[in-house]
């Protein structure tokens, strides 16, 4: 249970990061840092070594990197260094914002006797081990129904904690999708490949659609250790005029505004925060049912297709191309979507209470 050193107190908030946090869900770490400073909530970030968020984030009272020795055998060493030092900041409540946080996070409240919330971003499976104390975890956040019915269901003795926080982004005001009638038509790719056999379906529709006489680019940001194979399937389908590879440090606000369609190339297990992000600035998403697709509503949101089926994502991205106003129309869907669901400060206040039940 919580200590009682943590009763009658504001918050005093450990947020604890990992790298796929800090890189992937970025701009809602953003908007919860600047959320606790508008409400004088101090905050300790711990995140991985190599990284300086003091930089980039503001709101962050102390940056504490873990581990403090990245060399083997001194794991025990690593957590007793981070307790020292964080004890010092003295937190009242343990933010874990990613499961792969979980098992530090349940040491350092049984250490420190906290209660802590984890955050949960990715479907479970019944055999994966998610570590959580019955004790000390007192709420599990997700950002998605499809993700609060599967935690319900793989881990139901903490059903009752589980709470849906959907993530805030801010919404453009208008749509820019095909908003310049003269700007060549434009589609944008950022799911991280491993193989570049993955993009061969997509790719051999984009060489069809320029065979029948259809002109657009496409940018894709970065394939990590395929671009090599990338750029051969490229050459080998005659594609290296009509698709870029940017590098996938580049803000993503900055990729998704140039394009008119965001795809979406498969089912994703994990909330996707860049879909969130191509919604939010008013681009036409073709994407995949299955998995977390709690923001692919289909012809309301998103045009559908199946990421197997060659003539499916043909049909659906000739039908975004051919009928500009169907795309323009459910850009704007999505973004009114968002408005009313994803709203920046309803996600503050939900987490604000959230903390206030734990610390109470």
């Amino acid at each position: 249970m919580a200590s009682n050193n943590s009763k009658n107190k504001s918050p005093r908030v450990a947020l604890i990061a990992s790298e796929h946090t800090i890189c992937e869900y970025s701009i809602f770490l953003e908007r919860l840092l600047v959320g606790l400073a508008d409400e004088s909530i101090p905050v300790a970030l711990i995140c991985p070594p190599g990284f300086n968020p003091g930089t980039v984030f503001t709101g962050i009272n102390e940056v504490i990197n873990y581990p403090i020795f990245d060399l083997p055998f001194i794991g025990r060493l690593n957590i007793r260094l981070l307790t020292e030092r964080l004890s010092k900041f003295e937190p009242t409540i343990l933010h874990c914002l990613c499961e792969s946080r979980a098992s530090l996070t349940r040491q350092l409240a049984h250490r420190l006797d906290l209660a802590y919330i984890l955050m949960v971003n990715s479907l479970q499976k019944r055999w994966s081990h998610l570590s959580i104390s019955p004790s000390y975890c007192q709420r599990i956040i997700v950002p998605a129904r499809s993700l609060a019915e599967n935690m319900s269901n793989i881990h139901a003795r903490f059903a009752d904690r589980v709470k849906q926080i959907n993530i805030g982004t801010f919404v453009a005001e208008k749509s820019g999708c095909f908003s310049d009638p003269s700007r060549l038509a434009t589609m944008v790719i950022t799911d991280p490949f491993t193989r570049a056999e993955d993009f061969e379906n997509l790719f051999n529709v984009f060489k069809h659609l320029l065979i029948d006489g259809y002109e657009f680019m496409v940018v894709i940001a970065g394939g990590y250790r395929t671009d090599r194979q990338l750029w051969k399937l490229l050459d080998a389908l005659g594609l290296l005029k009509t698709v870029s590879i940017v590098p996938r440090r580049v803000p993503w606000r900055s990729i998704l505004a140039a394009g008119d369609i965001f795809i979406q190339t498969r089912p994703n297990y994990t909330f996707d925060p860049v879909l969130l992000q191509a919604m939010s600035i008013g681009t036409a998403v073709a994407g995949c049912k299955g998995g977390v697709d709690d923001l692919i509503i289909e012809d309301r949101t998103a045009a559908v297709f199946d990421p197997k089926d060659e003539m499916s994502i043909m049909h659906t991205l000739q039908l975004l191309l051919d009928r500009r106003e169907y795309a323009h129309q459910i850009a704007i869907n999505a973004q009114e979507y968002l408005r009313e669901n994803h709203s920046v400060s309803k996600m503050i206040s939900d987490i604000l209470c959230a903390y206030d039940e734990v610390v109470s």
